[in-house]
């Protein structure tokens, strides 16, 4: 359906807001929430704001991609390419896009326990989970598995990063971690560790036997998914 009725021409209790106040935002449609942020349509005689969220969403649907995968990164720039779409309305699509990335991530810190990989992928997956570039990240924890912080040790290119064991430890000790988990994204989706991902874990469990600071777990995550190499590897019991 194309909506090119201004919004004030549809019926009180079938406008977004509305509707969102009553049912709840989760069952809006999401042209319908991109209306609520676009405010307005097209102008006089055009699409409205709900056709103009259907128009934005088509646009960025292109490549057979989806359109959500797309705009989860998107940049203003970009939407400001599709017509009708003003900085005014592209900045409140970003920002809103940013804020959801930031309430699903937040947490105080002193009640974040990391006790699991999932947790530990949650923690990073602003930062890693649907990055197009390579990155490689370090979780820090207390001794009860509290986290102290997150740091991007590398950023490499769209399919390969560089680090070194001692970018890892020298951050960590300064940070005062007493266990680290180590994580890097693959862009493709891909989860399964490369040979260089393997030699890797290798060196940070001999270095972390040395310094006395457990590397609990190295994660691969990617498009929703993460995967465990504690968990399908036996470096940690050789």
């Amino acid at each position: 359906m194309t909506y090119s009725l201004r919004i004030a021409d549809i019926p009180l209790n079938e406008r977004p807001r509305e509707r969102l106040v009553k049912v709840g935002a989760r069952n809006l449609t999401t042209a319908e929430l991109i209306a609520i942020l676009l405010g307005t349509g097209q102008g006089k005689g055009k699409l409205s704001a709900i056709g103009l969220g259907q128009h934005i969403l088509q646009k960025l649907s292109k490549h057979q991609r989806n359109s959500l995968d797309v705009l989860r990164n998107i940049q203003p720039q970009e939407l400001m390419q599709i017509h009708g779409v003003g900085m005014a309305k592209a900045s409140a699509i970003v920002a809103a896009v940013e804020l959801g990335k930031r309430t699903i991530q937040f947490c105080p810190e002193e009640k974040v326990v990391i006790d699991s990989p999932s947790s530990a992928a949650a923690v990073l997956s602003q930062e890693l989970m649907w990055q197009a570039q390579e990155k490689f990240a370090v979780i820090m924890l207390d001794v009860k598995n509290k986290l102290i912080g997150t740091q991007i040790i590398t950023i490499g290119t769209a399919t390969e990063t560089l680090v070194h064991p001692r970018e890892i430890f020298r951050n960590s000790i300064r940070q005062g971690a007493c266990k680290l988990i180590v994580a890097h994204n693959h862009p493709s989706g891909n989860l399964e560790p490369s040979e260089a991902d393997l030699e890797l874990t290798k060196k940070l469990l001999q270095g972390s036997d040395y310094l006395d600071i457990p590397v609990l777990d190295h994660l691969i995550l990617g498009n929703g998914n993460h995967q465990s190499l504690r968990k399908i590897t036996s470096f940690w019991q050789e």
